[in-house]
């Protein structure tokens, strides 16, 4: 049995496959997902960061130092792999790692000084991302996209057992 398909038959881009018939909707949050964050490489990747070194970032220019373990926590990531890309921000020279002084066993983790030029850089890079993403949605559409993508994330958020407010996710 064949689908039908949803868009322009492009080997590249192809429909909804017969398996994703039951969901159409999850099954274009997963393209949606995938290419965003095509998109989101390609424009990181004129920073010199990978995608989702950018949320770490993030996470650091607004909470300043935290310990490692925390920002594991708060961008709900494997820590070998959160550990690899601090290892990668390190020797960039964004970021920098020290033992914490209330606790030795634990490390604090904290952008550097040097990292500023990178936030106006990263803030650019997601509004150009933005306004490539939302093209052709006018502002209401834009609200409304908004709203229903946050009625999706507490749907998956409940799913994946987490309370209110412990959703995880970037800062």
């Amino acid at each position: 049995m064949k689908a039908e398909p949803a868009g322009p038959a492009d080997p590249a881009c192809p429909g909804l496959p017969s398996a994703a018939l039951g969901g159409p909707v999850s099954h274009a949050l997963a393209r949606v997902a995938r290419l965003h964050r095509i998109a989101a490489g390609k424009l990181l990747k004129g920073l010199g960061l990978y995608p989702g070194q950018e949320f770490l970032m993030m996470c650091l220019w607004d909470a300043g130092a935290v310990r490692q373990a925390e920002l594991i926590k708060a961008v709900d990531l494997d820590p070998s792999t959160v550990t690899k890309m601090l290892q990668r921000l390190e020797q960039t020279g964004h970021v920098r790692r020290r033992p914490d002084p209330d606790d030795r066993r634990a490390v604090l983790v904290e952008a550097t000084d040097d990292s500023c030029a990178l936030h106006s850089d990263v803030q650019r890079a997601w509004t150009d991302l933005e306004d490539h993403t939302l093209a052709g949605l006018e502002p209401a559409e834009r609200e409304e996209l908004t709203r229903l993508l946050a009625k999706v994330e507490a749907n998956l958020c409940r799913e994946a057992g987490a309370g209110a407010g412990d959703c995880p996710g970037p800062c």
